[in-house]
């Protein structure tokens, strides 16, 4: 019931559309949005996650996963990370892979809402090290739009496979203008 309420919400009141090829195509993946300049980033992922039925997952720092919130964060696909134990959230993360505890992760490769002029590589070490594609979202504000590329094999060099996914992702204009990835 939350996932139809969640499609009509995103295709009849807020009116957003999403184009490109079907991720769910893609068994593992470790999927990137940008630009992400704004807390309602989340909750318009979590619509498109409903509105195609993605299978995925997000971290969260696992202070926030307490009661009452923890069930809620779950249900979402939250995962929580525990940064206290001295391991990379990237290691962490890998493991959860490796595990088979999460298939597809998403992530805001900026780490911060704010304007950054390069992408953290976090996600391109967890692509890398597991041999699964990258998949390109690009959140167009004011067009409305959703898009997903075609699934990204990093094959070439970490700078010639960064070059490529900064500039795909340049211009796409997010929730505040000023802090998109420009």
């Amino acid at each position: 019931m939350f996932g139809f309420l969640c499609k009509i919400f995103f295709k009849y009141i807020i009116r957003w559309k999403i184009i490109g090829p079907n991720p769910n195509l893609v068994e593992k993946k470790v999927v990137i949005v940008v630009p992400h300049t704004s807390g309602w980033d989340l909750p318009l992922g979590l619509l498109v996650k409903y509105q195609i039925d993605l299978k995925i997952q997000f971290v969260g720092k696992k202070s926030l996963f307490k009661w009452p919130f923890n069930r809620f964060f779950r249900m979402w696909g939250l995962v929580p990370i525990d940064r206290s134990k001295g391991q990379s959230v990237v290691d962490e993360i890998i493991e959860m892979y490796k595990s088979g505890q999460i298939h597809t992760i998403g992530m805001a490769p900026e780490g911060t809402r704010k304007r950054v002029d390069k992408l953290k590589t976090g996600f391109y070490r967890i692509a890398k090290t597991l041999d699964i594609p990258v998949i390109l979202v690009k959140f167009d504000y004011p067009n409305k739009l959703v898009s997903f590329s075609e699934p990204y094999e990093l094959k070439n060099s970490k700078e010639a496979d960064m070059n490529y996914i900064e500039s795909y992702f340049r211009g796409t204009i997010g929730k505040i203008p000023e802090y998109s990835f420009i």
